[in-house]
């Protein structure tokens, strides 16, 4: 039987911490894609020297006005960002809308499957007007 592991692989988990051995922290399967997924919405185009267009860029929306017409290009750029840097997922859906609670933020669904089981994922994340993004 093959692991989850060797199906989408395993990295240090995003964020990086220090595991109660002293060693980093691995994630493996999964909680492997999901993070991959969290690392590429959460980085800006630029930022990595290696690889200048890898990322999302969600940040450029922080002070924009949560209006119709810009919760399209965040679907878009949502959309175009993990068919291209994350090849493990088939892209569902993606959905943004206004937090009900903080009309300046954005709430994320993303809904996906894992193509190597076939198994449907969902992911929620906030888009804060402070500039994180929680998951």
């Amino acid at each position: 039987m093959t692991t989850p592991a060797a199906l989408y692989g395993q990295g240090i988990s995003f964020p990086p911490r220090v595991g109660p051995d002293g060693g980093m922290v691995r994630s493996a399967g999964e909680s492997n894609v999901r993070e991959s997924i969290c690392t590429i919405l959460r980085t800006r185009p630029g930022e990595r020297v290696e690889r200048p267009a890898f990322g999302c860029g969600l940040d450029r929306y922080l002070f924009e006005p949560n209006t119709v017409a810009t919760l399209r290009l965040i679907v878009e750029d949502v959309r175009r960002s993990l068919t291209r840097w994350e090849p493990r997922i088939r892209l569902d859906d993606v959905n943004a809308q206004v937090n009900a609670i903080d009309p300046r933020d954005v709430d994320l669904t993303i809904t996906y499957t894992l193509i190597a089981a076939g198994a449907r994922e969902r992911l929620q994340m906030t888009l804060s007007a402070e500039g994180q993004a929680q998951s």
